[in-house]
């Protein structure tokens, strides 16, 4: 059973990243409302707010290949929080997925141990070596 109700997940259906993120969710019984980025885009406010609770330079993924094929130009304008803003809004496919909301719970990118934690209520378990 979910200890957090009310889960939104945001990404590409297409992303391998959310394809696993949501494979775990299901295995994990979690139910959740899926939102393709592609379909129906976050708003700017809505993008601030995720910049707000989890920093922009943790929502931007400058790892992806949007990032990397924007020009020298957009990518230097990136300084902030308000100019990183625009640039997702502007670009959605370049914000790190998944995105999940739920609650008072907000998660960037897809980590199982951190998930089970933020989503189950379940420590994350110590490996001794």
């Amino acid at each position: 059973m979910s200890a957090v109700s009310a889960v939104m997940v945001y990404g590409l259906s297409a992303c391998d990243t959310v394809k696993r993120a949501r494979q775990w969710l299901d295995a994990q019984g979690v139910q959740y409302h899926f939102v393709d980025f592609k379909k129906t885009p976050p708003s700017a406010a809505q993008i601030a707010a995720w910049a707000e609770a989890a920093g922009w330079d943790t929502l931007l993924n400058k790892r992806g290949t949007t990032w990397r094929k924007l020009d020298a130009a957009t990518q230097a304008s990136v300084v902030d929080a308000a100019s990183a803003v625009a640039v997702l809004a502007q670009y959605p496919s370049a914000i790190k997925r998944p995105v999940v909301e739920g609650g008072k719970v907000l998660l960037v990118g897809f980590d199982a141990p951190q998930w089970s934690a933020a989503l189950l209520g379940q420590a994350p378990r110590q490996v001794s070596a």
